[in-house]
């Protein structure tokens, strides 16, 4: 907290009852309530210790600016029952911060995670969610080993993600590093990203998002959606991805919509630019055929409609000869597809690098390597 403030304002959760290796629920709880109420600047804070805690809400509006700092590891529980493990929720000039670590202990559910081929499959634990945020920071923390996505932002305004480090394995399904929907004003700087699913992932309703040297591996890349799967989706869009690096990712940068999408819908006004590819297997991406499990019906085309979509120099490694695919929808074609400066290898042999289009006419200047749309025809299976 700033100098010359009370410590009245400070609230040490071991003040509260918290003890190592045991659960802080009750503890955290009741601090966050005095800090809540508070009319100064206020601070939860939680030493560097190893604690467990159940699930919990921590709700606003509170009287004042409030801070949690997080110095040390707070551990989920095992029980895979929970959708939510640490929710914020209606809190306006809000912090959290410190050197401290979110672990899911995901590994049990991973295992039992059969979304892939079950689409009733129960849902797990996310570690954060930040619930109609507005003005917050989240900086230097680190989520580890979630059971689902490590954080889900929805209907926040105004939130920014510095200094974050996001870590599970490639083999993690569903572990979503950062998902925003419904929301405006999101940034993300300067943070690490490795998972098992998409590093960051656009749901439907974000707009004026910024995400800035990123780095992301393993993971499945920065993905817009996938859209076009409930009725009334909201718009994305504002999206610009700038300076960022993807290291052995499935997918690079992508837009991915549905087949047989229930209603309209539309993302726009969407921008990759300076990223850098390192053995990526599909460094840029647009896939209105996006069925995962082919869990949808392929026959009626995405009614998503994407355009001003720009992919400017785009630079590295592709670990497939297809580095390119651009897979729009034959009732809504994509337009005003911008391309520059596109210059990727194929670490591989064999085939020569190479890009297909379908239902897209891009507008393409600078560089291309690969020549932008060298096939029209063929429609490439893009991993999920």
């Amino acid at each position: 907290m700033g100098k010359g403030q009370s410590n009245d304002a400070d609230f040490d959760v071991t003040k509260f009852g918290a003890m190592p290796n045991t659960d802080i629920f009750q503890a955290l709880t009741n601090a966050w309530k005095a800090a809540c109420g508070s009319t100064s600047q206020s601070q939860v804070l939680i030493p560097e210790e190893t604690y467990k805690l159940s699930k919990i809400e921590l709700t606003g509006p509170c009287k004042n600016r409030i801070q949690i700092q997080l110095q040390g590891i707070l551990q989920a529980p095992a029980d895979l029952a929970e959708d939510n493990w640490i929710s914020f929720k209606y809190i306006d000039q809000f912090t959290l911060t410190g050197k401290g670590v979110f672990d899911g202990q995901g590994k049990v559910a991973w295992g039992k995670n059969d979304c892939a081929i079950n689409p009733k499959c129960a849902k797990f634990a996310i570690n954060v969610r930040f619930d109609f945020i507005k003005n917050a920071i989240v900086s230097d923390i680190t989520s580890k080993d979630s059971k689902s996505f490590h954080f889900n932002v929805l209907g926040c305004k105004n939130l920014t993600f510095q200094n974050v480090n996001i870590n599970a394995p490639e083999n993690s399904p569903n572990t979503d590093g950062i998902h925003i929907g419904r929301s405006i004003g999101i940034n993300v700087i300067n943070t690490n990203i490795g998972t098992g699913d998409d590093c960051i992932s656009l749901g439907d309703g974000s707009q004026q998002v910024a995400i800035t040297n990123v780095t992301c591996g393993p993971g499945h890349g920065i993905s817009v959606g996938s859209l076009g799967r409930y009725v009334g989706e909201a718009p994305v869009q504002g999206i610009r991805a700038k300076n960022c690096t993807l290291i052995n990712t499935t997918n690079g940068v992508r837009i991915k919509t549905r087949p047989s999408s229930p209603s309209l819908g539309v993302a726009s006004d969407i921008h990759f630019e300076d990223i850098i590819m390192v053995n990526v297997i599909n460094p840029m991406v647009i896939d209105q055929e996006y069925c995962p499990s082919n869990q949808c019906d392929k026959k009626n085309p995405s009614k998503v409609k994407i355009s001003n979509v720009s992919f400017t120099n785009i630079r590295g490694t592709a670990a497939n000869a297809l580095a390119v695919s651009f897979v729009c929808s034959s009732q809504f074609p994509c337009e005003d597809i911008k391309v520059t400066d596109i210059n990727l290898t194929y670490n591989g042999s064999g085939d020569p690098i190479s890009s297909t289009c379908k239902y897209v006419k891009p507008i393409v200047s600078g560089i291309q390597n690969p020549q932008i749309c060298s096939s029209l025809v063929s429609s490439p299976s893009i991993p999920a």
